[in-house]
């Protein structure tokens, strides 16, 4: 299969034989149907895992990921996992996620440089710095400046989660999912809120 496959197969074995020297249930418990608290919506950055960042162990969160957390009102991947994290699952707590240093949003104000269908798929942080040119273009150096688009980027995508039809519905039943925004520093390890949590009490 390969030196690097099986060398990855070997780590999954002994990480096994870990988890169930120290907790011989483990295993069981994870396989009984799943009830995470959080549904966590984050960037496909390998440096930004979300149990590992958050503290949280398997089967407490679920989890999507894409290039840079952008939240499409067309992306049908996005809002199956919506739908099942809110429906069938019944989260409690909905993050958006960015990080500071995001290559996506690097990516996104870099015009002069092709990236393919990362191009079409980047669009709405490009729409992002043309909204906010006046507050990115006072910021002198440019990875800061990249840094509060990552911020604005986040917003944006918590405000666009909270208009889809799945959260409305909900919300229209109570108070929950809360939804949350929130910034990951990958230079300090340290997520930080942005303050714009939303609940189904601030729609009504």
């Amino acid at each position: 299969m390969g030196e690097v496959l099986d060398a990855l197969l070997d780590r999954n074995r002994k990480w096994s034989a870990q988890i169930r020297a120290a907790a011989p249930d483990y295993f069981d418990g994870l396989a009984e149907q799943q009830t995470p608290e959080f549904l966590w919506i984050g960037c496909s950055d390998s440096r930004v895992p979300a149990n590992v960042i958050s503290g949280l162990a398997p089967g407490e969160v679920f989890v999507h990921r894409n290039v840079a957390n952008v939240v499409h009102s067309s992306d049908m991947n996005l809002l199956s996992v919506l739908e099942f994290a809110v429906e069938a699952l019944k989260v409690r707590q909905i993050i958006v996620c960015g990080h500071y240093g995001c290559g996506g949003v690097r990516a996104a104000t870099e015009e002069d440089l092709p990236h393919g269908l990362a191009d079409h798929w980047l669009e709405p942080i490009r729409r992002l710095a043309k909204r906010h040119i006046h507050e990115l273009s006072a910021i002198e150096d440019v990875e800061m400046r990249r840094d509060r688009l990552a911020e604005f980027n986040v917003l944006e995508s918590v405000a666009r989660v909270a208009e889809t039809p799945i959260l409305r519905r909900a919300w229209s039943k109570g108070e929950y999912p809360l939804l949350h925004g929130l910034i990951y520093g990958i230079r300090d390890g340290i997520l930080r809120s942005l303050d714009c949590t939303l609940s189904g009490a601030d729609r009504h």
